[in-house]
């Protein structure tokens, strides 16, 4: 008898255990992707000039932002960052593909300077935007506007470069469409940067 009263306690301990577990998991799921988080991007994203692109590509994200226009500024410029590496890669090796003309060749290299411009000033906005304090804000938030802006303008001058009608209709589609991105998602970036200088002002 008491073997099995030993027995059932086990099991029943057990049952406890699971339970709580699956507790757990749901709670673990909910840090993931809390709803506030999603909401605060989305509310966030919607003051963006492409409220879209700015909300899909910072949800992944949800659970680091949380509620804080900080963080999600922060990680805008650090997506925007991304974006502008892997698309200035692409460009390296495009330029030496065979076939391309002189024309097209150069305004290639053009972009991609262009490009490291863009990524030079986004790493520094980066590193400014995770140092930023309360004594030095107003100086801090004004490099990173300033930086911001000018990646943006970098960004422009690429795509610029890929409009004339002497251009591969394929490269250029697919270029312009790379660097359209980038700059949607740096101007994202940069109303992002203009409501947490609102937001702390």
């Amino acid at each position: 008898m008491a073997s099995t009263f030993s027995y059932n306690s086990f099991g029943f301990l057990l049952i406890l255990v699971a339970f709580s577990s699956l507790i757990n998991i749901s709670s673990a799921g909910r840090q993931i992707a809390p709803k506030t988080s999603i909401e605060f991007i989305r509310t966030s994203c919607s003051s963006t000039t492409y409220p879209k692109l700015c909300y899909e590509s910072l949800l992944t994200q949800a659970s680091m932002i949380q509620t804080s226009p900080q963080l999600i500024t922060h990680a805008a410029l650090n997506v925007t960052l991304s974006t502008a590496k892997s698309t200035s890669a692409m460009m390296v090796k495009l330029a030496k593909s065979q076939g391309l003309k002189p024309t097209e060749v150069g305004a290639m290299q053009d972009c991609v300077e262009e490009l490291e411009d863009t990524i030079d000033e986004l790493r520094k906005s980066i590193s400014e935007m995770g140092q930023i304090k309360g004594s030095n804000f107003g100086l801090m938030i004004n490099d990173i506007q300033t930086w911001v802006s000018a990646a943006l303008t970098d960004e422009n001058t690429c795509a610029d470069g890929f409009g004339g009608k002497n251009m591969n209709g394929s490269i250029k589609t697919a270029v312009r469409s790379k660097i359209v991105t980038i700059a949607h998602l740096t101007s994202n970036a940069l109303a992002l940067v203009n409501s947490y200088a609102s937001f702390h002002g």
